[in-house]
């Protein structure tokens, strides 16, 4: 690992800062100061910032509630990503646990841990996923039976997983499935003749967005949060 992007990964410094930081004289390998900030470092070296240790990074798991106009993507040219709403440091090392579109909102998993987003968002691993749906018209129980059953996408040759279904209001729906095809939630209510008017997930396999957490703000799981997958 390049020494400007571990100490941007540890420290509050960008990866520019880093850079200037190491130039300067301010960082010590195993007690020699290193200027070069293309200096390939080991988990097993002792690293000092102005003579104070740094810890290598452990895995870091973060539950956001992610506002409508974000997009899940780690760069944009025409809109903010949800890595902006978490310290750049932090943002700069998670990876995004699938994908909500930009006008969805609610719970977003982010985290250095391959394996661990790999166990959610993998197709042979089940993952309910829950998501509060306001639509254009009231739905049918006609409807609800169908997307129970399974549905025929646009473009597609298969039915959609069934579904869970309950009904909120006349038209409102909590919606609950195992998929993470394009745009499936739109897609799945257009298939039975509605349309999504607003969009939430609350909910992944067990763990649920904290009422309390604000729309664009971010908390570390807990391990037993961890543990559910």
């Amino acid at each position: 690992m390049r020494l400007d992007f571990y100490l941007s990964h540890v420290t509050e410094l960008a990866r520019k800062a880093a850079k200037i930081a190491a130039a300067k004289g301010r960082v010590t390998v195993n007690g020699d100061v290193v200027k070069k900030a293309n200096y390939t470092v080991q988990e097993s070296d002792q690293i000092c910032l102005d003579s104070e240790l740094l810890a290598w990074p452990s895995e870091g798991y973060y539950l956001l509630n992610k506002p409508a106009g974000y997009v899940c993507a780690n760069q944009d040219p025409e809109h903010p990503i949800v890595l902006d709403l978490l310290p750049a440091h932090l943002g700069q090392q998670l990876n995004i646990v699938g994908r909500l579109d930009k006008d969805t909102t609610g719970l977003l998993l982010l985290t250095t841990d391959g394996q661990w987003l790999h166990r959610i968002t993998s197709p042979r691993h089940v993952c309910d996923k829950r998501y509060r749906v306001h639509l254009a018209a009231p739905i049918l129980d006609e409807a609800i039976q169908q997307l129970e059953k399974g549905v025929l996408l646009n473009g597609e040759s298969q039915l959609t997983k069934p579904a869970k279904v309950e009904r909120i209001a006349s038209d409102a729906i909590y919606l609950t499935i195992q998929e993470g095809k394009y745009h499936q939630v739109k897609r799945m209510l257009a298939a039975v003749g509605n349309r999504v008017a607003e969009l939430h997930r609350d909910q992944i396999g067990p763990l649920q967005l904290d009422e309390a957490l604000a729309a664009g703000e971010y908390r570390a799981l807990t391990s037993d949060e961890v543990a559910y997958f």
